[in-house]
């Protein structure tokens, strides 16, 4: 069994404006860096052997005051790189909110892609095989919203459709265990180390 603490990247100033996705330069603000300082202090004892991210900036940089910490290097993982948002990825929330892609994205996630992009299942099988293929008994993983959702729907059985029963702040540790075959989702969206 390995237990997998997953944490979500701190905020950043386009945090719930801007859809992101892999555009370069999306960097930590300063409150960011505060929230990265405090999930380093929250996960001071968790037991990790290892540090991975996305090798997203701004989950790198929530990566490293983690890895220090823990005494870790930061190992950059590509299955756990944020969703391929395509032809969507810079665009503004309120920009999205007439497209009519948009709104089939976010209520049939489970049956439609972003143009150009992938889809949230692709993101999930390897994000999945990312973290199953690991040895270590305990491991941090640092990524984004929607690929962590992804995990935890795939731990508790659930399809991509019910995504959005899921809530996972930016800066918060959500914790599974898995083994071959099965898993158990131990706790999701903790944020109290941000009070």
């Amino acid at each position: 069994m390995s237990r997998i603490i997953l944490v979500r990247h701190a905020s950043h100033d386009r945090v719930d404006r801007i859809l992101c996705g892999r555009m370069a330069g999306v960097s930590l603000g300063d409150e960011g860096r505060r929230e990265a300082d405090a999930l380093g202090q929250a996960l001071r004892n968790c037991g990790a052997r290892a540090v991975l991210t996305s090798p997203r900036a701004r989950s790198v940089e929530t990566a490293h005051p983690i890895a220090r910490v823990l005494g870790l290097p930061v190992i950059e993982e590509s299955g756990l790189d944020e969703i391929d948002f395509g032809d969507w990825t810079g665009r503004s929330f309120v920009d999205l909110s007439d497209d009519p892609l948009w709104w089939a994205w976010n209520t049939q996630r489970d049956r439609t892609r972003p143009p150009g992009g992938e889809g949230m299942g692709q993101a999930q099988a390897r994000a999945v095989a990312a973290l199953a293929g690991r040895p270590e008994e305990c491991l941090i993983a640092v990524s984004h919203g929607d690929v962590i959702r992804a995990v935890l729907l795939h731990v508790l059985g659930l399809s991509i459709a019910a995504y959005d029963r899921l809530v996972v702040d930016p800066a918060s540790i959500a914790c599974v265990d898995i083994w071959p075959g099965g898993g158990r989702v131990r706790g999701v969206n903790a944020t109290a180390h941000l009070s």
